[in-house]
């Protein structure tokens, strides 16, 4: 049976090195033909191609045979999330705060709404992340009081920016976390919260985005008191959830 788990391992990744070598020199003979690239130019072409693709091909390989041999993760989250770069409000900002993730693996503000996204939209494009993480809504409910059409309408122009700027980047939005129950009566505009969600969930199927449900992930045991934020043991949580997703 064990012998049979490494071929399997072996043929998948077998393929995996065939597709990729053919969708690069696609890319290659396209490129070269296109500009009518003399020899000295192809040849430079190739070489940037494999130094570059090499290394995502062998990352890749190494999780695959990873998930299928049963392998531990090693990596820490800021590893994980090199190439990725987690967008929000004060939540997300916790993943600095404590430490979890690098600096540059985080643009967060607190307080942020929607609509006041224009110089962190700036932040990461110059970033250039492989993928996006997008975690925002908390504010908005507050914001828009109910009015779940202009949550969506704002929620969808940030997603057309981000497709302008950066269309190679994969994006995976957030479902926005509960509050408690005290915080639902300091501020009724959280009773609707369910009904954001349900919005945010349909523009991702609209939208064929990838929609992370953090519901089960908020125990009680994760809150500050102020019944909105989360304590640092969470955060670790989270991001595992999101790679997960992500597939990262």
């Amino acid at each position: 049976m064990k012998k049979h788990g490494k071929k399997s391992v072996y043929i998948s990744t077998s393929i995996i090195v065939l597709l990729l070598s053919i969708f690069i020199m696609t890319e290659i003979i396209t490129h070269v033909t296109a500009t009518k690239a003399d020899t000295t130019e192809g040849i430079e072409i190739i070489k940037k191609a494999e130094s570059a693709d090499i290394k995502t091909i062998e990352t890749k390989i190494a999780q695959i045979e990873a998930k299928e041999s049963g392998e531990e993760d090693t990596r820490s989250p800021k590893e994980i999330f090199s190439s990725a770069v987690v967008m929000g409000d004060s939540i997300a900002e916790g993943f600095t705060e404590y430490d979890v993730l690098n600096a540059s693996s985080v643009v967060s503000k607190i307080g942020v709404e929607l609509d006041e996204l224009d110089e962190q939209i700036d932040q990461v494009a110059k970033l250039n992340p492989q993928v996006i993480f997008l975690a925002y809504g908390m504010n908005d409910i507050i914001a828009t009081q109910g009015d779940t059409k202009e949550f969506i309408k704002q929620y969808t122009d940030l997603l057309g920016k981000l497709e302008k700027k950066l269309p190679d980047t994969k994006i995976f939005v957030n479902s926005i976390f509960p509050v408690q129950k005290q915080e639902i009566e300091r501020e009724p505009a959280f009773k609707d919260l369910e009904k954001y969600n349900e919005a945010l969930s349909d523009l991702c199927d609209e939208k064929q985005l990838a929609y992370i449900d953090n519901t089960t992930l908020a125990a009680d045991q994760y809150y500050e008191e102020d019944g909105v934020h989360f304590t640092p043991e969470f955060y670790p949580i989270w991001a595992s959830h999101m790679a997960e997703v992500a597939s990262l």
